[in-house]
């Protein structure tokens, strides 16, 4: 054991753990990969060229590996800890023998400067280097927010250009008339940081040379549709002919304006060429996680990518990858999008909670930031917990719908009691679940061994998975479906311009295979933030529908959501700082 996690910090474990991790070429050479399929970045960082792997890998003929899905509960400010226990639960596979590999999502600056952290795991379950990781990492993102805010450069200079200048100005130019519409404008800038100041701003302010004057704003990098189409895509040409669809406005005939028509796609794809390699890093016990996309699930897919999940499948006898926030939101793309599209197919679904989480979800008190945590949450209340448990049940009969087994995984904390175990082992068994109760943070993979043995036990299980509905269904009547059997639903009710749309969708033979991609709260089943548990008698309301026709998506919008987050008051950058003597980060979590 390297620190006990009780007493250290994250970022003292990590450095602790660097100190004696092998070098990354070792990892990647017993991963299966060969010295000329990776591209080192420093001694413990490196790209894997995808192409390379993927062509020699092609016809390997191994037992299909056995594919899990990490997701949750309905998060709670209390935090669960998925990405930990992916980081746990392979730790624990490879104590039992087994060759396993994990994917997981790049985090974005704008939550690991806020208040999520890192996203590389906590305590003895962590990927390491944890500064890299989290600050800028391989440079994925840094790109695709260039890409996108090129193509925002390149829509903003053509409207002003447009405007300024008469047909035969334009034609010596070489550029044809798009005459777009500056009221229905698709994109906004991005930037990688919760900045709630930029959300909606004014641009083009000045004199005919300083651009054209219209509303605009900012949003999350990671929520760009670029994103959505990295973790999509199947390879480089795949990614190259999504860009070029990306619906960046349309005309005054109502007609899209695509990166095409900009004539910015091939620019935009130099920018995005080698975010197609996934990123390849360890836990700190020395097994291989791939970290590729880092898309939000409540405002896209939220899946790391199919190239990363397709590349591990050939290399590894286990490979877990993480869905983002619930079942209900992360699970249900990773289900009915994510697999559809890889050819994929899950053998097990662990579901993260903890004791406290469903004490919160059973009407525990509001978690206040900068306060200490109510009583109920450090001490045995089992009447608060078994009414949480209606929120797990959920998670539960949403995974069993897949056909997939699903295995609840309590993320241990000390102040647990064995009669709160023993009430969620039963309820969750009840429900037709594994149930196991994993001490990964504090013991890391040998805390995780019981967890381990339960997720093989569930992929030796026959399952019968299946999509939850037909891709060719008409779009209303599949968020239906999604309404009623995964969030609890009564019906869906349509604003007047998301009716509209949804009709005009319908319509549209170019549209039958795209996805159906929902947002909504990530913070209840329902799409209001404030129903914890599993609300009953409640209707979704559509207030938007959104096309993304580069990453092959259709986006209904339900409820209020925000593409750009805010930093809260107590944001974690507060408490970080360098040692000036050896220019280490500190106070990374």
């Amino acid at each position: 054991m390297i620190a006990d996690p009780r007493k250290t910090q994250d970022w003292q474990i990590a450095e602790l753990a660097e100190k004696s991790m092998a070098p990354i070429q070792t990892v990647a050479e017993k991963t299966g990969l060969l010295p000329d399929e990776i591209i080192k970045l420093g001694r413990n960082l490196c790209k894997v060229d995808y192409a390379k792997a993927t062509e020699r890998l092609a016809d390997k003929s191994n037992p299909r590996t056995k594919y899990i899905d990490v997701t949750a509960i309905t998060p709670t400010p209390l935090g669960e800890g998925k990405t930990t226990t992916v980081i746990g639960l392979i730790q624990g596979l490879s104590k039992l023998g087994k060759k396993v590999s994990g994917a997981i999502r790049q985090p974005s600056g704008g939550p690991t400067f806020n208040i999520k952290g890192s996203a590389a795991g906590g305590g003895l379950a962590q990927c390491i280097p944890l500064v890299p990781f989290s600050m800028g990492f391989t440079g994925d993102i840094e790109r695709i927010t260039n890409a996108h805010n090129l193509a925002m450069v390149a829509l903003t200079a053509r409207m002003q250009h447009e405007n300024n200048y008469d047909d035969a100005r334009l034609e010596k130019s070489n550029l044809k008339r798009l005459d777009i519409d500056p009221e229905n404008i698709q994109l906004r800038w991005v930037i990688d940081f919760c900045a709630q100041s930029l959300r909606n701003i004014r641009i083009g302010m000045g004199g005919k040379m300083d651009g054209f004057e219209m509303d605009s704003g900012f949003d999350i990098a990671v929520s760009s549709e670029l994103m959505s189409i990295l973790a999509l895509s199947n390879d480089l040409k795949d990614m190259r002919q999504r860009i070029g669809k990306i619906v960046a406005a349309y005309d005054k005939n109502g007609n899209e304006v695509t990166c095409a028509d900009l004539e910015v796609d091939g620019a935009m794809a130099a920018w995005m060429t080698d975010t197609i390699n996934p990123s390849l890093i360890q836990t700190i016990e020395g097994q291989p996680v791939f970290v590729h996309a880092g898309p939000f699930a409540n405002i896209s897919v939220g899946q790391s990518s199919i190239i990363a999940d397709k590349l591990a499948s050939k290399l590894s006898d286990y490979h877990v990858t993480e869905s983002g926030f619930g079942t209900d939101i992360g699970f249900e793309k990773f289900w009915n999008l994510k697999c559809r599209l890889s050819g994929l197919r899950p053998d097990a679904v662990v579901i993260v909670a903890t004791i406290r989480a469903l004490k919160m979800h059973g009407g525990g008190s509001a978690v206040i930031g900068g306060k200490s945590l109510a009583y109920e949450y450090s001490h045995e209340n089992l009447e608060l917990l078994e009414n949480g448990c209606a929120n797990l049940i959920a998670h539960i009969e949403i995974v069993k719908k897949s056909g997939v087994k699903p295995v609840v995984c309590i993320n241990h904390f000390d102040s647990d009691t064995q009669a709160e175990i023993s009430l969620v082992k039963k309820i969750s068994q009840s429900c037709g679940a594994e149930f196991a109760c994993s001490q990964h943070w504090l013991k890391g993979g040998e805390g995780a061994i019981d967890l381990a043995e339960k997720v093989i036990h569930a992929c030796d299980q026959p399952n019968n998975f299946n999509f939850l509905y037909d891709q060719h269904l008409p779009l209303r009547e599949k968020i239906k479906l999604i309404a009623k059997d995964i969030y609890g639903a009564e019906d869906v009710a349509y604003t007047t311009i998301a009716e509209e749309k949804a009709k005009k969708i319908e319509q549209r033979s170019d549209l039958k295979d795209f996805g159906t991609c929902m947002v909504k709260t990530h913070l209840s089943l329902s799409h209001d933030p404030n129903l914890k548990g599993r609300p009953k008698n409640w209707i979704l309301p559509i207030r938007d529908i959104l096309l993304y026709k580069g990453a092959g998506l259709i986006v209904p919008v339900a409820g209020t959501i925000k593409l750009m987050p805010g930093t809260a008051s107590n944001p974690a950058f507060r408490k970080m700082d360098i040692d000036v003597e050896t220019g280490k980060v500190r106070g990374l979590f």
